[in-house]
């Protein structure tokens, strides 16, 4: 035994310490870019972590009901039962008259997955969202960057009012979310100030299937905050920063204006990708 311990400790030779910690600095230098890279600030992972909370609260929501998932957006029928399992009914503007544009009391906490957030107000918003309202001349923030992808649940279970989307799967239950798979399908995603209102963000699959570029276009616009990226969250779990190629997808910011949607886009690899992670056809 004592021979066998005299060579374990004789093991590691100072030339065998050189080359680890040679490989490390290596590994290191390697590593450096992307540490650096901007967009991966505090305020990214913050957001990113905002997502995760988020994506979470709402898998636990399906976890105690059976499956079932929040809605994406209500339909605006107030009476229509179903609404009360869409995560939000605000439609935001720039109305300071509107009080779910910055009272988090007039929607947020009234929804089902209020109750699995550790009823934290602040995930709802990206930390680089600028966007305000004025409420008698006091600038106050309003009070979501996110949007939920539309398929997951559309309006109140439905995507009446959305022809486009008729021929693509809604997804109701995490159940059914074989494709694209859950590592595949965006829950939320941060949405830039002038196009977010409803509680979904819809992408148009026009050009899709069958497939033809010339067809895409702009509906919802994504965030980019994040050095041209939006912050999304996945139904497995998982959050990524996405970084947008297309300049027609990020056009310059207008502080309260509105960004109207059924904008063409042809042949713009962003409206691909979204396409590729939003649903599939029936």
């Amino acid at each position: 035994m004592g021979h066998l311990r005299q060579t374990i400790a004789r093991g590691f030779t100072r030339l065998d310490l050189l080359a680890v910690v040679a490989v490390l600095g290596l590994l290191f230098l390697l590593m450096l870019p992307a540490l650096a890279r901007p967009g991966l600030n505090s305020k990214s992972f913050q957001c990113l972590n905002n997502h995760r909370q988020l994506c979470n609260a709402w898998r636990m929501y399906a976890d105690d009901n059976s499956d079932l998932i929040v809605y994406a957006s209500d339909d605006s029928n107030q009476s229509n039962p179903l609404n009360q399992h869409a995560w939000t009914w605000s439609h935001l503007d720039f109305s300071g008259q509107a009080r779910y544009n910055w009272d988090t009391n007039a929607d947020i906490v009234l929804r089902p997955l209020w109750p699995y957030t550790a009823r934290d107000a602040s995930i709802y918003r990206c930390p680089e969202d600028q966007s305000y309202v004025l409420v008698n001349g006091v600038a106050k923030p309003r009070v979501r960057s996110l949007s939920m992808n539309f398929y997951l649940g559309g309006f109140a279970g439905s995507s009446s009012g959305l022809p486009s989307a008729a021929p693509y799967r809604l997804f109701l239950k995490t159940t059914e979310l074989t494709i694209p798979g859950p590592v595949k399908t965006f829950v939320f995603i941060d949405q830039r100030a002038e196009s977010i209102n409803w509680g979904s963000f819809v992408t148009d699959m026009s050009g899709y299937s069958p497939s033809s570029p010339n067809q895409y276009k702009l509906v919802d616009f994504p965030g980019f905050l994040h050095d041209g990226a939006a912050a999304l969250s996945f139904a497995d779990g998982h959050t990524e920063l996405h970084r947008w190629t297309d300049p027609r997808t990020t056009p310059p910011l207008l502080q309260g204006g509105v960004i109207v949607g059924d904008y063409p886009t042809p042949r713009n690899s962003d409206i691909a990708w979204l396409q590729d992670h939003a649903t599939r056809p029936k």
